[in-house]
């Protein structure tokens, strides 16, 4: 059985000529994810090229960070991972509390009321601020997308196994 993986971050681009990378986050775990010791995937999406790395260092730079591969000392042996994203296996996820799940758990998810009204289906998570909100596709002939705030008062349930999300509609959300 073929493990899964997830991505948490791209190479956007070099860093200095001592091989260091910049990598955008993807993540809400960037201090575990990067942490020295830590194993990835870099993946080129268009060539389906692989290739394990281990972290030796990385360090936040604005919004980037700034990681050091094991075995990279040069520029000239990173150029070519522009572009290419890093991977998490299934089993190295991080644990979530109680009431906190992982955007691949999330999307895809059908959305019902309280009522059992479909509302649609979950296709995007915008993290604006204080609350993360769930972008839901409605059905055809319904209108444009549905904003629902991931708040306690709006979410009732998330089962994650049946890919269904209960809610209780707030005024004005429709």
């Amino acid at each position: 059985m073929s493990e899964k993986w997830f991505t948490v971050g791209k190479v956007v681009n070099t860093h200095g000529i001592r091989g260091e990378l910049k990598i955008l986050s993807q993540t809400d775990f960037a201090d575990v994810r990067f942490a020295a010791g830590s194993k990835l995937l870099m993946l080129n999406e268009e060539s389906g090229a692989t290739l394990e790395v281990k972290v030796v260092s990385a360090r936040e730079n604005k919004n980037v960070y700034i990681l050091k591969l094991e075995g990279f000392t040069d520029i000239n042996q990173v150029e070519k991972y522009k572009g290419w994203v890093l991977k998490v296996s299934e089993a190295n996820l991080v644990d979530l509390d109680e009431g906190e799940y992982y955007y691949h758990e999330i999307i895809g998810c059908r959305v019902v009321t309280e009522e059992g009204e479909e509302l649609g289906t979950i296709s995007e998570i915008l993290s604006p601020g204080a609350n993360d909100v769930w972008v839901v596709d409605r059905p055809k002939g319904s209108g444009k997308q549905l904003l629902l705030p991931v708040i306690d008062e709006v979410l009732i349930s998330v089962n994650t196994k049946e890919k269904i999300v209960t809610v209780r509609l707030m005024e004005g959300l429709i």
